[in-house]
This record gives C-alpha cells, sequence and structure tokens, in this order.
C-alpha cells in the first residue's frame, strides 16, 4: 500500500493528476492505472531501474508523432508533466532513480480477451497498423537501430539455437522456416526500411465494445520492440498472433492483410513475404521460449505459452503459394506475376480460338442449375449416380449443345468432400469455376490454342471428373496460364503424354458417358487458371461463396477461350441487397425481418435451408415443415392433385373424409367432428364462435403473453398482440390470468402445490367476467405457452383451470398448433401430457407442411350448437388438395417414427443444453419436452438478458443455426425444428452455442 501511495503522490506532485493508482502487468516496468475524481483514466509507467532514457525517449516521441500525423488513429497521448517535460526522472522508496511518463488511457480490452475475433474486426486492425505504419514511414530516431532478438531482421540468430528444441520433428519445422527465411532475406534487405510497432501481438491491441455491441480497435499500445526494418515486418508479426488458433486463419489473415493495404498499399513482392515472415517470427517465438524454459525450468508459462504456436506450425496445411495469391486477391493485386497480362491478351484474342466443340456457340442455349432456378438435386446432401446421369436433362432438345454457367451457385456438388466442416451446415463449396458445355457422348473437342500436356489421367471417384486433360498454355510474352477440360472419355489415355504438344484446332479428347466420367450427364467442364501453385492437378472446380474473391482471381471467366463475351455465361445471383429495398418499397413497414442480417432462402430439404448461394443452414426454429421442407411424398401428393382437380367442401371427395378419420384416430374418443379451414388464425376465430354458440356467453378467459393468430378475434385473445405499443388493448370480454412458468412466475418448482396455485388465478377472472356480464364461454390456452417462453405448465395445471371453466358453464380450448402431431416425442398432443380432455382442439401450421391449413376438432354437442342455420364455409379449407396433404403429413409422421425421433433426439439436446446450464452463468432455465425446448438467458443479478438473447441468435445465424426468442422479454431462445432433425444437427445446435454463450462471458 506505501508503494502505490508512494508514486500515487509523484503523479500528483508532477502531473498535477489526483487518483486512485491500481497495478497493471509488465515484464520489466512498473505500470499503474490512474483513476482520477473525474472518471478520466491514465497510465503511470515507472520504467526499471537502470532503463536507457534513449528507449523510453524513442516511445514517447514516436507516439506523439503518430499523434501529430493522424489524430484519427487509436494512439495513446502523452501527458506532460507541469514543467512542460514528457519524462521525469523519480524516486522510489529506495532512492534509487525511475524514469516516468504518462499516457491518456484508452478504452477497451485486450485482442486476446475478445471473442469473437470476426474478420470486420481483424480487417479493422489491418487498417489501424497500415495506418500507424504510414504515420511512421518518417519518424526517426536513433534508438530505432539496434540489435536485439525480436528484430525480425536479424531473425538469423535461431540458426545456431535449433538444437535447444529436443523433438526433432519440431526442430526439422523450425529449420526449414530458417532456411526459406535465409533464402528470401536479400530481397528483404532490398526493401525500405521505416519505424515500426515490431509488436502488434493480441496484447498490444485494444478493442472496445461488448459483445453485444459492433467492436472497434481502440487502441496500438507499447511501443517498447520498435525498430527500423521493413514495414512488411510488422503486418508479418501481426499476422503471427492473429492466426494462432483462428478457426479460419487463412481467411483471418485476407481480411487483416486486405485491411493494412487499404490504409498502406503494399506492393505484390511484399504481400508475398507475409507468409515466410510470419512463421519466421513464430519460429524466433519458440526457440526463445525453449531457451527461457531452460533457464528457469520451474516456470509453466514459459512452455503453455508456446503451445499455440506449435499448433499452428505443426497443424496448419494452408500452402504458401496458393496462400500469397489468396493475400494477392484480397489486396485486388495480380494473384500471381503475369496474371494481368494474360487476363488482358486472351480478352485481346478473343473471337481468334480454334472453336472448342468444333462449332460456333454463340447460338448454343444456356441452362441454369443454379440453386434459385433448379431443383437438382433432390436431395443437396447425396445425388445418386442415377440422378446425375440426367442432370439437366430439361434443357436437352434433340441433342443440341447447351451451356452451363460460370460463377454459379449450384446444389449438385452434394458430397461431403465438397464440405468444409464436421456438419452438414458446414461451410460449403457451391459456386462453379468452369462453363459446362453439355454435348452427346462421343462429341469430339478442339484445342482453342496451343499447349502443352500438363496432365491427363482418369479419376474414378464418384462424381469425380473420370478422364480429365490439363493443358499448359503460354502467351507470345511468355506468360503460363492452363485449361482443364473434365468428364472425357478416357480413350486419349492411350495417345497422350505429359510434356506432349497439342496444336491449335487439334482434336485431342471426347466428352464420356455416364459410365466413364464420373456419373454425370455427358458434358466437359471447361476450367481456365492463371495459377496452379497450391493446386497443382487437383483443381477446385467449386468453390465456396466466401472465398470468391480468390477462386474468380485464380480461375477467372474462361469465356474469352470459347469466343464469348464474358457477361453471356457469367451467372449473378439474385441481389439481396435489392430484394430488400423491393421489400421495404411494397410491403408494410411491420412485416419484420429475423435477423440484424436477413438471410434469403431460395431451397429447403429436410431440416436445412440454402441461401441464394448454396450456403446451408440448419433449420432449428420453423415449426411449420412439420415432416422436413421439400418432402417428395407431399411434392407427389400435391402434384398428383392437381393434375386432377381442387375443390371445395361444397362438393363431396372422398380425400375430406380420409383426412377427418385419420385426424380422428389421433384424438380422445369424445372429439368426432372437425372443420377444416386454412389457417391457425382462422381454426381460432371459429374455436371462439363454436364456444359462442354452445354456451350462450361472450367472456374468455386466456393465460397472458398467447399468441392465437392475427384475425381480429384471434387478435383479442393474444395478449402477445393486443398489449404491444400500439396495440388494440384488452377487451372487456378477455380476462388475463398469469403464465403458469413455474421458473420466473408467481409460484416457482420448489413449492409442490404450485399447479394448483396457478390454477386458483382463474377464479377471480371468471368472477370478473361474470360481474361485467359477459359471462364464460371458455378458456383458451397454447397447451405449453411457446411465445410466453417455451413453458411447460406443472402437471395438474390444465386438469384444475379445466375443472373450474367447466364449473362456471364455459368449453375448454387446447391451442396445438405449437405442440401437436408428436413434436413432444412422448405424447401426441400437449393436452395428453396435462392428462385432460380438451372440448375443442385446434391445429394449424404444421399439419400441412407449408400448405395453408387449419383445423378444428371438437365434440358433436358442441357441434350442434353451431349448426343453428347458417352456413358455416371456408373457401379453402378442405380442399381436395389441403386434404391430400394433410392425410399424408400425418402418415408421414408414422411412417418415418417421427414422433419417436422427436423423443430421442429431443432427449438429446435437452441433455446438452443442461450440461450448457451447468457451465454457463447466461444460462438461467432451460426446459421443454422433445423438438419443443427452450433456454432462459439472464444477467447476472437473474433479470431477463434480452440483449445477450439478440445476441446468440444472431451469432448462431452466423454459424449457420437458425433459432427464434421468445418470451415476454424476449430473452428464451426457441428450438422447434423439423421432426426429421438428426443426431448430428443436435450435436452441432450444442457445440455452436456452447461456442457462442462462451463469447458471452
Amino acid at each position: 500500500m506505501r508503494h502505490i501511495q508512494h508514486w500515487q503522490t509523484a503523479l500528483a506532485q508532477h502531473w498535477g493528476i489526483t487518483a486512485e493508482l491500481s497495478p497493471l502487468d509488465g515484464e520489466y516496468d512498473l505500470n499503474f492505472l490512474a483513476k482520477a475524481d473525474d472518471d478520466s483514466g491514465y497510465i503511470l509507467k515507472v520504467m526499471r531501474t537502470g532503463c536507457e532514457a534513449w528507449l523510453v525517449d524513442m516511445q514517447v516521441s514516436a507516439f506523439e508523432h503518430i499523434t501529430a500525423k493522424r489524430p484519427d488513429l487509436p494512439c495513446p497521448v502523452v501527458v506532460r508533466a507541469a514543467g512542460g517535460a514528457s519524462v521525469v526522472t523519480l524516486k522510489d522508496e529506495t532512492g534509487a532513480e525511475r524514469l516516468a511518463w504518462v499516457l491518456r488511457q484508452l478504452p477497451g480490452r485486450c485482442y486476446a480477451h475478445v471473442a469473437p475475433k470476426s474478420r470486420a474486426l481483424i480487417h479493422q486492425i489491418g487498417q489501424v497498423l497500415g495506418g500507424t505504419a504510414l504515420a511512421l514511414a518518417d519518424f526517426e530516431h536513433a534508438g530505432l537501430v539496434r540489435d536485439f532478438k525480436w528484430d525480425l531482421m536479424r531473425a538469423g540468430w535461431i540458426a545456431d539455437q535449433t538444437g535447444c528444441i529436443p523433438d526433432p520433428a519440431r526442430r526439422r519445422i523450425v529449420e526449414g522456416i530458417h532456411a526459406r527465411f535465409a533464402a528470401l532475406k536479400p530481397a528483404l534487405d532490398a526493401l525500405p526500411h521505416q519505424a515500426i510497432h515490431n509488436d502488434a501481438n493480441d496484447y498490444n491491441i485494444l478493442v472496445e465494445g461488448t459483445w453485444n455491441d459492433a467492436r472497434r480497435v481502440s487502441g496500438l499500445i507499447d511501443l517498447g520492440d520498435m525498430c527500423a526494418a521493413p514495414r512488411v515486418c510488422d503486418l508479418a508479426i501481426a499476422a503471427a498472433y492473429i492466426v494462432l488458433d483462428h478457426p479460419k486463419p487463412e481467411a483471418a489473415l485476407a481480411a487483416l492483410v486486405a485491411g493494412y493495404h487499404e490504409a498502406n498499399p503494399l506492393a505484390a513482392q511484399e504481400v508475398d513475404l507475409i507468409w515466410p515472415l510470419m512463421r519466421m517470427r513464430l519460429a524466433v517465438s519458440v526457440v526463445n521460449s525453449t531457451l527461457m524454459a531452460a533457464e528457469n525450468p520451474d516456470d509453466p508459462y514459459v512452455t503453455i505459452s508456446q503451445a499455440p504456436a506449435w499448433r499452428f506450425l505443426e497443424g496448419c496445411a494452408l500452402h504458401g503459394g496458393l496462400l500469397s495469391a489468396r493475400l494477392r486477391a484480397a489486396c485486388g493485386l495480380p494473384v500471381v506475376e503475369g496474371a494481368d497480362r494474360v487476363a488482358t491478351w486472351l480478352d485481346r484474342e478473343r473471337g481468334h480460338f480454334a472453336p472448342l466443340m468444333g462449332c460456333d456457340l454463340s447460338q448454343a442455349p444456356l441452362g441454369s442449375l443454379s440453386v434459385e432456378e433448379s431443383a437438382w438435386p433432390q436431395n443437396p446432401f447425396h445425388m445418386p449416380l442415377e440422378e446425375a446421369a440426367r442432370v439437366g436433362e430439361e434443357f436437352e432438345d434433340h441433342g443440341r449443345m447447351w451451356l452451363g454457367y460460370y460463377h454459379e451457385p449450384r446444389l449438385i456438388y452434394a458430397e461431403p468432400a465438397f464440405r468444409k466442416g464436421p456438419w452438414k451446415a458446414s461451410d460449403r463449396r457451391t459456386v462453379h469455376l468452369a462453363v459446362d458445355v453439355f454435348a452427346p457422348a462421343g462429341t469430339p473437342m478442339f484445342a482453342p490454342l496451343r499447349g502443352e500436356v500438363f496432365i491427363a489421367e482418369y479419376r474414378a471417384g464418384h462424381l469425380d471428373y473420370g478422364g480429365v486433360i490439363i493443358l499448359r498454355h503460354e502467351t507470345p510474352e511468355g506468360d503460363p496460364f492452363f485449361t482443364l477440360y473434365g468428364h472425357l472419355d478416357p480413350e486419349f489415355l492411350d495417345r497422350l503424354r505429359v510434356g506432349q504438344v497439342i496444336e491449335k484446332g487439334e482434336e485431342f479428347c471426347r466428352l464420356g458417358d455416364p459410365s466413364m466420367n464420373g456419373g454425370w450427364a455427358p458434358h466437359v467442364h471447361f476450367q481456365l487458371a492463371l495459377t496452379t501453385e497450391g493446386i497443382e492437378a487437383d483443381w477446385p472446380g467449386v468453390g465456396d461463396p466466401d472465398e470468391m474473391y480468390l477462386w474468380r482471381a485464380v480461375c477467372p471467366n474462361p469465356a474469352a477461350l470459347l469466343n464469348l463475351p464474358d457477361d453471356k455465361l457469367c451467372y449473378v445471383p439474385t441481389d439481396k441487397a435489392g430484394i430488400r429495398q423491393g421489400r421495404e418499397a411494397h410491403f408494410g413497414g411491420n412485416l419484420s425481418l429475423t435477423y440484424d442480417d436477413p438471410v434469403m432462402l431460395v431451397r429447403g430439404w429436410r431440416h436445412h435451408l440454402f441461401d441464394e448461394w448454396g450456403r446451408p443452414y440448419l433449420d432449428a426454429y420453423n415449426n411449420v415443415p412439420h415432416v422436413g421442407h421439400a418432402h417428395p411424398r407431399i411434392q407427389a401428393v400435391a402434384a398428383d392433385q392437381l393434375r386432377r382437380i381442387n375443390s371445395n367442401t361444397r362438393y363431396l371427395h372422398p380425400a375430406q373424409t380420409a383426412f377427418a378419420d385419420k385426424i380422428l384416430s389421433k384424438m380422445p374418443g369424445h372429439l368426432q367432428v372437425c372443420y377444416f379451414v386454412n389457417s391457425g388464425s382462422e381454426a381460432n376465430e371459429l374455436a371462439l364462435r363454436l364456444a359462442r354458440a354452445h354456451t350462450g356467453a361472450k367472456g374468455m378467459v386466456t393465460p397472458d403473453h398467447g399468441y392465437h393468430g392475427n384475425t381480429t378475434g384471434a387478435v383479442d385473445i393474444s395478449a402477445y398482440k393486443f398489449n404491444k405499443p400500439g396495440g388494440v388493448g384488452q377487451a372487456d370480454w378477455v380476462e388475463l390470468v398469469e403464465i403458469a412458468d413455474d421458473y420466473r412466475g408467481s409460484f416457482r418448482r420448489n413449492d409442490p402445490e404450485r399447479a394448483q396455485k396457478f390454477a386458483d388465478l382463474v377464479d377471480p377472472a371468471i368472477a370478473s367476467l361474470r360481474q361485467k356480464g359477459q359471462g364464460v364461454a371458455g378458456f383458451i390456452a397454447e397447451t405449453f405457452p411457446s411465445v410466453g417462453g417455451q413453458i411447460i405448465p406443472p402437471k395438474g395445471y390444465l386438469s384444475a383451470v379445466y375443472a373450474k371453466v367447466r364449473a362456471a358453464g364455459g368449453i375448454c380450448i387446447a391451442d396445438e398448433v405449437q405442440t401437436g402431431l408428436g413434436r413432444l416425442g412422448e405424447y401426441y398432443f400437449g393436452f395428453e401430457h396435462q392428462e385432460v380432455l380438451p372440448d375443442v382442439v385446434v391445429l394449424g401450421k404444421p399439419i400441412g407442411n407449408g400448405h395453408p391449413m387449419g383445423v378444428v376438432v371438437t365434440t358433436k354437442a358442441i357441434a350442434e350448437s353451431f349448426d343453428n342455420g347458417i352456413e358455416f364455409f371456408s373457401t379453402f379449407g378442405g380442399s381436395t388438395l389441403s386434404c391430400r396433404i394433410g392425410r399424408e403429413v400425418l402418415q408421414i409422421v408414422d411412417d418415418e417414427g417421427l414422433q419417436e425421433n422427436a423423443r430421442v433426439i429431443g432427449g438429446q439436446l435437452m441433455a446438452g443444453l443442461k450440461a450448457l446450464e451447468a457451465k454457463h452463468d447466461c444460462v438461467g432455465d432451460v426446459r421443454g419436452m422433445g423438438l419443443f425446448l427452450g433456454v432462459e438467458l439472464i444477467r447476472t443479478d437473474g433479470s431477463e438478458a434480452t440483449e445477450i438473447c439478440a445476441y446468440v441468435k444472431n451469432r448462431m445465424r452466423d454459424h449457420r443455426i437458425l433459432i427464434g426468442s421468445e418470451g415476454p422479454r424476449d430473452n428464451i431462445l426457441k428450438f422447434r425444428p423439423p421432426l426429421t432433425i438428426e443426431a448430428e444437427d443436435a450435436g452441432m445446435i450444442i457445440a455452436v452455442l456452447d461456442q457462442v454463450l462462451g463469447e458471452c462471458a
């Protein structure tokens, strides 16, 4: 305490700052955070005894230089002492002299402790680093030229120290990195030198903004390792820390370098040095920490700190040449030397190449296999050979050729080899990097220009190329490029050899049939590449849509070689931003969009959805496609019935009674009459009419925050709607009762009488309706309240409520739109869990699997009361099409065991979510049944964490998982996937949610 008071007094005496000091970390020096009464912050830096004055002067001068040159950069500001000095000599308690100086505190925390480390944030780090280097370009100081181990230009010192690494494999890695560095050193020496930060590690970069706000770089601190070196060394050092333990290191590197280049443009040769220099920095780090560990064997931190570097050096499979191409592309530079000249030459020669297929292709039609415009394949996760052999058959016209687009996102690349992660919803390669020419098998092909055989082989894998040829070409200036021809008849293997010259216009191969071309409909995959560095003979024929900045540069549109304009063959997906603008122009503002960055979804299959680029999303939210998106049986039934007739219930049709029979087979015996309508809203509106017709009363009791639809009557009984700002307010014939939430409600789970106590809240509601003269027509509730927060009422609640309502003369309506048809696993309907027999059951959205349908099921007595001579008719309710679809949905649930699947996978999800509840403080409660699950998120004080919920929902979407949120404070994550969800998908949900919740700590 006396130690801190000493420096506190010195701060007040010399800088006039009265503040409380708290110590900060420092390897050699004393660092204190000073918080003044006005909440302004300062950093007091007291240097170690014997610290050279030039080292402090260099840092102070550099900070002041940056501030003067670029006041927009997040640079610490030096606070001068009362006499105007930037550095003051003070004595410590022992009388020893120390240099001291003060900086204004910058907001934020170390990048090392920030999650997620997004590409946008990394790009901003690059911008700040580039801007700082630009500001320091003309800074001079004698101390910049010094000999110390962290100067990357002097990193060759490790060559004599690699013997300290005991593991031979690790030693070879470091020696290989050094050998590459030594070879590049002359080129590095030739670059201009300037002042650089030299230690932009993850503890010297500050970031502000909480996990729920947009983060930004708020500081680049600690100039203690400054030196003079080429600016690319600074970027490489920062890159070395950015990649460590990043799930996508190549993407992180590209974001960093692009940001730097945007602020401080790089030359191509500098970009090519980043990868070897970055690895050299890591090699210096592990050699240094190994030497330190030998000197300090009892310090575990020394070896722990090198673990991330070894994980990267040993586990990273990035190819240096391809990575350089990636970084060049991210900067808008030619991906390889001469690439820009090749592109110019190809464009100039367009129209003069020999016809690939021996004929003019300018009149050949184009056919789209895109995600938006094509239904190939039926299952986007598996394409059987018999389907692949028929791809595009709708475009065939008596054997005529037709063309497939370049840059087209497709789902035909369905197999696991095209995934980039363990899950079906992982990143996936979908975008076609070639042009297809579909023609009959055996069609000959001719070389567009002179080339040398680079590869000629047969690839027999499922949906691979079959026969494939790669030719190497050169422009007249000597710049190389390559063309690939896939799906060929392998007969060329007897004729072609590597190095053999193929002359322009020479026939050199033929299209194969499905038995020899990988299984595809006959066509050639014609691809251009400006470099084979890192891809050699194994070219990706399709790319990740998020990496097209790279693949469009490496494998540009080959249209010129076909003597066609680029725009004719380049596919342009629908612009999401344009669609959003059109929506805003033509739809009401209260038609909401989910997510901060909405998704545009154009295909679905089972429990996955696909956007316009073919990115897959795991649908853990949409309960409407009950048996899965695009179910083949639903498609078949709908198409079959539409070929026949689609009539209404004024005419007899066996589909209507068949549907009714199937529904009633799932209901308790007292429910015998069905009404078919075309929405859950209309169904609930009808339920109200039934209640009033049977009882002669009007009043309804319903739980708070319920939702029953968007028609006038349904809104009147939906507090979720009428109580919102701008809502119509509560009608005098509606009484609300507290939702039976035993986590946050008036009665909790430790109360064994909570079910009865919640039910007793109905008594004053009934009394109020009677007092107002409305009477009691009935009680309506979502059996398990969904928008109220995925609530599972305590057992016995509904049976007690039903008894009270019936005693008052009312009927009991179970809204099973969310919970019915097997979703709960153990129960086909929610009312079965509550051991009650409703008078009316309402079914909605899921029974049509996306087709607009609703059903009301009731007793004969209630139906007779409603039959008062006024016809009931719903124009589309009970149409022949709807009845066939509805019956098929129920039959699929049975045939495919989807209720049991809901029980098993729901149990797996529940177990995983419970484990997360024990692990993460922000998880207050996990509840649900089957595939109807909720996770309540809370703050540290136990209150509803609406902001955390919004963050988690958006971050899950970033990871390609769609979930919802509910509850009065919108703090409850909602999981209601289609019943087809599988164990792998449950594993993905838990793994990703664990990661995202960890970001909220």
